[in-house]
């Protein structure tokens, strides 16, 4: 037998929690094949098999396991099962499964193999089956096929589910109203991480928010002119995160204070833009960094950002693209946040959160007119940025987005011509 130990994933981490088994007990592994999730207070990682054989699972899921205890063993003297006898199983198990499958698909097809289903706000996932009529009106009417509670055979979405979720909006088919249980999750190693550095950031720096808006007209204007040759050309999206970056990394250069931090009696301050992004993953708030922000083109700084959201997305993020970051950007607009005061990323000095794009009237050359704006928030430690090096970053920030031309020498080119 093989032991397989937790590994060691940083000084200061001294536990981790037992995730998911991505193999189940008596399952022949090959070498290097992932056998569990494993999550620390800053990362989600894997546990690889040192050797071939069949496992033995130790640990169980929710575990809190110390670094160096035995997750796992491995019988490496366990003979590898037949190539022959798993293909055999494999097409058995087809043919179990293949006649009702394509019985289902002839008399009904599901929703997603219509047209209407494939619209991305309404698209069904794969493992929801829903008949025509209901895959039709689940199009029609938005609404989310995770939330309707199947009555079909096999848990097929039927008609009737579709107007009991239309008819009782908010409420789950069949859920007892008026209840008042009480449901207790264990807080996972990742929340408790977030939820003491929210706190520290609180208590130990003297936080303080300025807000201002930007008219997001040129930014929009220029999207929409070049965004199918930018997405032909570099094969990414030519998002608003590029503009943001680009134009933070060029106002953190010309304010250091905003990208330096307190360490001790100290003040450091950084020559780069390591720029922090925030990222709702899906056991919480991440936020990995693009190094050297204000050396990259709008195309790498997009490509980074899908890489790392992807990442984060999947569990994928390795400590190293977590830690360090010299400022943040956090994004609430996605979710339809109007206005905030972000959070200072300690040990990190200032934040700048965006938020969502909203026509409204605005008096521009003494007429009003309607344009797209936003509202800009930039929370910053006080004892280290005064309120004109705070007030001056975000209307630079300001003046860079309202004029992209700007962003490719961070100054008015009619100016940089003429050297003024």
């Amino acid at each position: 037998m093989i032991d397989i130990k937790v590994p060691a994933v940083g000084e200061s981490i001294s536990e981790v929690t037992l995730v998911k088994w991505l193999k189940q007990a008596g399952a022949y592994v090959d070498r290097d094949e992932v056998i569990a999730e494993l999550e620390s207070e800053k990362a989600t990682f894997e546990v690889n098999a040192e050797q071939a054989g069949v496992l033995n699972p130790i640990g169980k899921e929710g575990d809190t396991l110390k670094i160096g205890d035995v997750v796992a063993q491995i019988d490496e003297t366990a003979a590898k099962p037949s190539s022959n006898g798993s293909t055999a199983g494999a097409q058995a198990t087809a043919a179990a499964t293949s006649a009702p499958a394509t019985t289902a698909a002839t008399a009904a097809p599901t929703a997603t193999a219509t047209p209407a289903a494939q619209a991305p706000v309404t698209s069904i996932p794969n493992d929801i089956r829903a008949t025509p009529v209901a895959a039709a009106i689940i199009s029609d009417k938005k609404i989310d096929a995770g939330s309707i509670t199947p009555s079909g055979a096999g848990g097929k979405i039927l008609k009737h589910d579709v107007l009991e979720a239309l008819a009782h909006p908010g409420r789950t088919p069949g859920k007892e109203l008026f209840t008042r249980a009480d449901r207790r999750e264990k807080m996972s190693n990742l929340r408790k991480t977030v939820s003491r550095r929210l706190v520290e950031a609180k208590n130990t720096t003297a936080m303080l928010t300025t807000f201002n808006e930007v008219d997001m007209s040129a930014v929009m204007a220029l999207r929409t002119k070049y965004k199918d040759k930018f997405k032909e050309k570099h094969g990414v999206n030519l998002g608003f995160m590029s503009f943001f970056t680009k134009a933070t990394c060029y106002a953190l250069q010309e304010w250091p204070a905003v990208n330096a931090y307190i360490d001790g009696e100290e003040l450091v301050y950084h020559d780069y833009c390591d720029i922090s992004i925030a990222v709702s993953a899906p056991k919480g708030l991440v936020v990995p960094v693009i190094r050297n922000a204000e050396s990259l083109s709008m195309a790498d700084i997009e490509k980074k950002v899908v890489e790392l959201a992807t990442k984060a997305r999947d569990n994928k993020l390795s400590m190293e693209e977590m830690q360090g970051g010299t400022f943040t950007i956090t994004n609430g607009g996605v979710f339809g946040s109007l206005m905030s005061t972000p959070i200072i990323n300690i040990p990190q000095s200032a934040i700048l959160g965006m938020h969502k794009i909203e026509e409204r009237a605005v008096v521009v050359g003494g007429q009003i007119v309607v344009r797209p704006m936003m509202y800009l928030a930039v929370s910053y430690d006080h004892r280290i940025i005064d309120g004109r090096e705070s007030v001056s970053f975000l209307v630079r920030i300001k003046e860079l987005l309202e004029n992209p031309d700007q962003l490719l020498f961070g100054k008015d080119p009619v100016k940089a011509l003429l050297e003024l």
